[in-house]
């Protein structure tokens, strides 16, 4: 806590059960503005009680809920919808500050989040089933889908708004009751949006708001009550959400982290290359599970590219997001900085070379949690900053001397989110995304990120389950099949 603060001067975080506003009677932890290094608010670590109210509350109400006509349930949420939209500036305000995203990028990531809302809200649709006249002799069969009961989501700093959006309006959509868990370091956007939820007609008990830490996720993960666990965040974790929730008969989707790489020929288009390397690399400060962390150079465009990628990390703009000319915002928290830094000392060591050290940005050694834009080069694509997950702005650039081999360095990892190509040939592309180990491609496409109707689609470990979010998978995911086989007498 800053000097002077106290209770009264930091901002609430309530819970959210049964439909009622709930202050916990649980630990407090405080937040802090990465921005400003100043306490803002005090988070609950909720108790084991609270924690089980909330769980009973949905248990209880997807009896009703469940047998709620679809259409009716998708009333709720276009009101959700257009009251999210009326409150979009204090909800992207409340991003900045708790995540310290620019303005831009927590704009760029609320507009992600809505159009969440929107593709649940084509849930009449998504819940059809199949039907098939005469499979045998005066015999029909069709398929109907249900909702599978209580489903909990657990999510994490990087995206407050629109992680969660991927899972609650879906869930609830197609006749789910849930519970949503978000990181403790950004949970007061989530109470707002619980807030609008509540204020759109939910009905009491359908979504759920609770705090916390592993304690918390432990108990959701063991409650015999609850069906179906979502959730986003490193690997290490996901490994563990996914393992817990399976051995206590859940289903799970658990999406983990990423070693993302872009790969760039010698004749891509420099300047736009540079640009969507920038975007990936440095935006939202390099914490995003589709951030390029990795840039393989192919052929002779090394020198060129890397002196073009230091250029325009020097013209960034590194500060606290809420002002507009601000182009990258701070990391998450202290330890957050210490990681990074720690990274690029490491770099160092194992024989890297540092083309631009952001470390040695005026703002990275004032207030907040600031590193500023660090470019490594001729990093080995076998050591460990070439392959473990950093979460920070910190930018490796490996070099290949053809496509075949920057395929292999990329299918090394043992990751699989997202890896791009920028190229001129479609040739090239076409070999890259057939032959390149990863879940997402983008080509000429710096973040590939999928739109809401398709799914999320991360490989090897970073993605634990059978369905992603979002898409055809999240439809699925959020429901069970049951397939009736009729026969008439004539």
């Amino acid at each position: 806590m800053t000097p002077g603060a106290t209770a009264v001067d930091l901002k609430p975080c309530p819970l959210y059960i049964n439909g009622e506003r709930v202050i916990s009677r649980g630990p407090k932890d405080i937040q802090y503005n990465p921005a400003t290094g100043e306490a803002v608010a005090e988070i609950p670590r909720c108790t084991a009680e609270e924690i089980s109210a909330a769980v009973e509350a949905a248990h209880e109400a997807f009896p009703a809920w469940s047998k709620t006509p679809v259409v009716q349930r998708c009333k709720v949420l276009f009101k959700f919808r257009e009251l999210m939209e009326a409150n979009a500036a204090e909800l992207v305000g409340l991003i900045t500050e708790e995540n310290g995203k620019t303005r831009d990028e927590a704009q760029g990531s609320f507009d992600r989040g809505i159009e969440c809302i929107e593709f649940a809200c084509g849930a009449p649709t998504l819940m059809m089933g199949d039907t098939v006249d005469r499979v045998g002799t005066s015999v029909d069969s069709w398929s109907t889908r249900y909702p599978v009961g209580v489903c909990v989501g657990i999510t994490p700093f990087n995206f407050p708004i629109m992680v969660p959006l991927w899972m609650f309006p879906l869930a609830i959509a197609c006749g789910n009751t849930f519970i949503l868990k978000p990181s403790d370091k950004v949970p007061r956007t989530a109470v707002r949006m619980v807030e609008l939820a509540h204020e759109a007609g939910m009905p009491p008990g359908v979504l759920n708001l609770v705090h916390g830490a592993k304690s918390t996720v432990d108990q959701l993960l063991t409650d015999p009550r609850v069906r179906a666990v979502s959730f986003v965040g490193s690997s290490t974790v996901a490994k563990y959400i996914y393992e817990t929730s399976a051995n206590n008969g859940k289903r799970v989707q658990a999406l983990g982290g990423a070693k993302n790489h872009s790969v760039v020929l010698s004749d891509a288009d420099m300047k736009s290359t540079v640009s969507a390397i920038m975007g990936s690399g440095f935006g939202c400060a390099g914490e995003r599970c589709l951030a390029t962390s990795v840039v393989v150079a192919v052929g002779e465009i090394g020198d060129s590219l890397v002196k073009e990628l230091v250029s325009a990390a020097d013209k960034l703009n590194v500060g606290n997001g809420c002002d507009a000319k601000t182009g990258m915002g701070p990391v998450i928290t202290d330890e957050s900085k210490k990681r990074v830094l720690s990274y690029i000392e490491l770099g160092e060591k194992e024989g890297a070379i540092v083309a631009r050290d952001g470390r040695k940005d005026a703002v990275a050694n004032g207030k907040g949690f600031f590193v500023g834009p660090t470019i490594l080069d001729k990093v080995n694509s076998e050591s460990r900053v070439a392959r473990e997950e950093i979460f920070g702005p910190l930018l490796s650039v490996v070099r290949a001397k053809d496509l075949k081999e920057a395929i292999d360095i990329v299918s090394r990892s043992e990751y699989g989110n997202a890896a791009s190509i920028f190229t001129r040939s479609g040739g090239a592309a076409r070999q890259f995304t057939q032959n390149v180990t990863a879940g997402m491609v983008g080509i000429n496409v710096g973040v590939p990120a999928p739109v809401a109707f398709f799914p999320f689609s991360g490989w090897k470990s970073s993605f634990f389950g059978d369905l992603h979010a979002l898409g055809k998978d999240g439809v699925n995911f959020y429901t069970e099949t049951k397939v009736v086989t009729c026969r008439w007498p004539d």
